[in-house]
């Protein structure tokens, strides 16, 4: 291109080719930049056409100024309709690239809008050749008109797919770049094509445009175009990031839970949704409205308008009439040059709902969803200071308690005890009227306030009805278990003045009413109050007994009936109470039982009567009751056998005797024990046989090896024809078996001939030998035993 070069340098004035050059890459600079910019605006079209028009006046500008440079030697001039024909030639065809490059979906359509463009740098071009007058004639090189289309749409069509590729900040220079080549290469090379032949037989044209004005004009309206076009676009731009911006803090705004109220005064500017959706409301209609209409109340805006910027709990009005509780809060913000306050509205319905429901939790059973203890005595409390004022009722007080209900939790399981717990509320809440209250105090309690009863004994007509429906929700009963309850009544204010004493009264006529069979109902009594408190101080003292060395164990031999000789002791617990002086077993021991004081007292009087039996010179046995409450914890064979190695008594020398009333609670656990216990080496004695139920399938079934009769059976057993019957029953049974039996309660000499008689296998009783301290009993565990049962046969 050795020509090319000889053109610019010999041909052309190279100062003016620079100008042309720079104005050449200031406009494609400018228009690689609005054709950028014409791909993400919303004006598309507008500023294509800017774009066409810079890039046009860039190239027609390039062209005109070079041209200028240009020095043929010969009178010139330019045509002034082809010039501007050329203009819009190259505006018109850059635009229809443009769009092509940007909308066309087919592959390669931004190569092939950029060969477009190039071809519009040559159809600019030629058509400005055709302008240009001069006296000479003008002849055209092929190969380089060629070339010079050639290099035009090559680098034009690359250019502009630099131009509008992904990486646009490192390509923005590049596609300038070759766009400036494009015009400048396509120019030269086509420059180069030219020979002018003088022939002054062709005149320029008088009207033709004098070659300096041409350029000269064209460069002045071309630079004020591209700066015009790079003013505009400079501001687009920054309004269009504006626009980005607002909207992107638009989004921001409305991608947050809580509400936002931009006011101007009282009056809404603008709100995001969360507000809309919260007032159920058109965004579109929210500006210009004032926010009275969601706050009517005008105290409480004046001090959310106010600078206290305060958190304020209120219920927003909704644009359907419904109200919301909200949480709102207030701050002054700069909005568009303008101090506006900008309201943040929360909602507080989930809150108000969740606060609701942990009330409800703290105030009801979880299970039956009836007022919990803490409901109860609040409601309690409110009625006796309402009753205060002198109203002629009275308020009656139930204490319910089911019966035998700890029996269906441990048969049938929890989810039985709680189906049970769900019905027995139900039934007695249909029962109720609207100021009556059943709460459930706790497990299997439940109590029920009845105010405004006219007379006290109004009350058992209720409890009447309580007793029925739980005799018809039996018929129900998917466990076949029997519904039953207990209930104890106080009447305020003839029984109590407060509550606690109120529930105290009924909880005692509660225990009289289980104390006479259960399935009733009684009425608190002075006498029952008495009663209770006695028990309840025996409860007491009985806590304190061992600590304080109240306690004491007393003996009663056991003797064979065939030799006379005795085989061991029974140990029985004694009480002395500093208060009361002797108590007597009949009466601790079942206080004990209920109050679990039992544990302690029991462990207590088996190590007691373990270390007495090891200090004998004979290795007789002793017998030690066990309660029920001690065959039913869960680590009694192990207190079994550490008490026999704290007192190295040997195993088989304790004889532990358990009623058959402790047995049927549960067998599998009880046989399970007794199981334990055999294992041990201990023997285990039926005490009370035939007072319990299924007596003889529990001596089947569990590993005894005594059987010890009932004194009941014993008392008179010579004059009472049916007691003898029972006790010959009994002892042929124990030989069927092969297990001994034994009397219990022998008081004359005659029931002692009796049992003789029948070859009863041993027996004790007052008449063999009363219960006393061991030291009363020392000759008989001594060596010299065969004197001592002499002597006790002679009497």
């Amino acid at each position: 291109m050795l020509t090319v070069y000889n053109c610019i340098v010999n041909e052309h004035d190279v100062r003016l080719v620079f100008l042309a050059a720079a104005i050449c890459i200031f406009s494609c600079l400018t228009a690689v930049d609005l054709l950028r910019h014409a791909r993400y605006s919303a004006h598309r079209t507008i500023w294509l056409c800017v774009s066409a028009a810079s890039c046009g006046f860039g190239i027609w500008a390039t062209h005109f100024i070079a041209m200028m440079a240009f020095s043929p030697g010969l009178p010139n001039g330019y045509d002034g309709l082809l010039t501007v024909l050329s203009l819009f030639i190259a505006i018109l065809v850059t635009g229809f690239g443009s769009f092509i490059a940007l909308t066309a979906k087919w592959k390669n359509a931004d190569l092939a809008g950029g060969a477009i463009i190039g071809t519009g740098i040559a159809a600019m071009h030629f058509t400005g050749m055709s302008a240009f007058e001069v006296e000479g004639r003008i002849v055209w090189d092929p190969i380089f008109v060629a070339a010079a289309f050639g290099v035009g749409i090559i680098l034009g069509a690359f250019a502009i797919r630099l131009a509008l590729s992904q990486a646009e900040d490192k390509t923005r220079h590049a596609a300038a770049a070759l766009l400036t080549l494009a015009i400048c290469g396509h120019h030269f090379i086509a420059m180069s094509a030219v020979s002018i032949t003088p022939d002054s037989s062709i005149f320029v044209p008088e009207n033709a445009i004098p070659a300096n004005f041409v350029a000269v004009t064209v460069a002045l309206v071309s630079t004020f175009i591209l700066i015009g076009s790079s003013i505009a676009l400079t501001i687009d731009v920054r309004n269009r990031r504006y626009r980005l911006e607002l909207r992107r803090m638009h989004k921001l705004v409305n991608a947050a839970v809580e509400g936002l109220v931009i006011c101007d005064g009282e009056i809404i500017v603008t709100a995001n949704e969360s507000f809309c959706a919260l007032t159920d409301t058109d965004d579109s209609r929210l500006a210009g409205s004032s926010i009275a209409a969601f706050l009517p109340d005008a105290r409480l805006r004046s001090k959310l308008l106010s600078d206290q910027n305060e958190l304020i709990e209120a219920d927003l009005m909704t644009e359907n009439g419904g109200i919301i509780p909200v949480e709102l809060i207030a701050h002054t913000i700069d909005f568009n040059g303008k101090w506006h306050r900008a309201v943040a509205v929360r909602d507080l319905r989930s809150r108000k709902e969740a606060e609701a429901h942990i009330n409800y939790l703290a105030q009801h059973d979880a299970l039956t969803g009836l007022p919990n203890r803490r409901n109860f005595n609040a409601r309690l409390d409110q009625l006796i200071a309402a009753s205060m004022g002198g109203d002629e009722t009275y308020l009656a007080l139930f204490c319910l308690d089911l019966d035998r209900f700890k029996e269906v939790n441990d048969l049938f399981g929890h989810a039985a005890g709680d189906n049970i717990l769900q019905r027995v509320s139900s039934a007695i809440t249909k029962l109720l009227g609207k100021d009556e209250m059943l709460a459930r105090l706790g497990g299997d309690e439940f109590a029920v306030i009845v105010p405004g009863l006219v007379t006290p004994t109004a009350a058992s007509r209720l409890a009447d009805k309580i007793l029925e429906a739980l005799q018809s929700e039996n018929l129900n009963s998917p466990i076949g278990f029997l519904i039953s309850t207990s209930i104890g009544i106080a009447i305020f204010p003839v029984d109590a003045g407060d509550r606690e004493t109120l529930l105290n009264q009924a909880d005692t006529a509660l225990y009289q009413a289980k104390a006479e069979g259960r399935n009733t109902y009684r009425f608190f009594e002075a006498k029952m109050g008495a009663e209770a408190r006695e028990r309840r101080m025996i409860e007491h003292d009985l806590r304190n007994a061992l600590p304080r060395n109240e306690l004491r164990l007393v003996y009663q031999p056991q003797m064979r009936m065939d030799t006379g000789a005795v085989t061991g002791f029974e140990a029985l617990m004694r009480w002395h109470n500093p208060r009361q002086g002797n108590i007597p077993p009949t009466i601790f021991i079942p206080i004990a039982e209920e109050s679990g004081v039992i544990l302690q007292l029991g462990e207590w009087a088996l190590r007691e009567a373990c270390r007495e039996a090891a200090s004998w010179d004979k290795p007789l046995s002793v017998a030690v009751n066990v309660s029920a409450v001690q065959l039913y914890s869960h680590d009694f064979p192990q207190r079994v056998h550490h008490a026999l190695l704290h007192t190295g008594l040997q195993p088989h020398r304790l004889e532990l005797e358990i009623t058959e009333t402790a047995l049927i609670k549960d067998t599998n656990r009880a046989l399970t024990t007794l199981r334990q216990l055999k294992a041990l080496g201990v023997r285990i004695a039926m005490d009370d046989f035939g007072t319990g139920y299924s007596s003889l399938s529990n001596v089947r079934a569990f590993p005894f090896d005594m059987i010890k009769i009932d004194r009941s059976f014993i008392k008179s057993v010579d004059k009472n024809e049916q007691a003898a019957a029972i006790v010959k029953a009994v002892l042929g049974l124990g030989r069927g078996l092969g297990m001994p039996v034994l009397a219990e309660g022998i008081e004359t000499p005659d029931e002692l001939e009796f049992l003789m008689g029948e070859s009863c296998s041993a027996g004790q009783g007052f008449y063999l030998g009363m219960p006393s301290p061991m030291e009363d009993f020392r000759h008989l565990t001594s060596d010299d035993v065969e004197a001592t049962a002499k002597k006790l046969m002679a009497l």
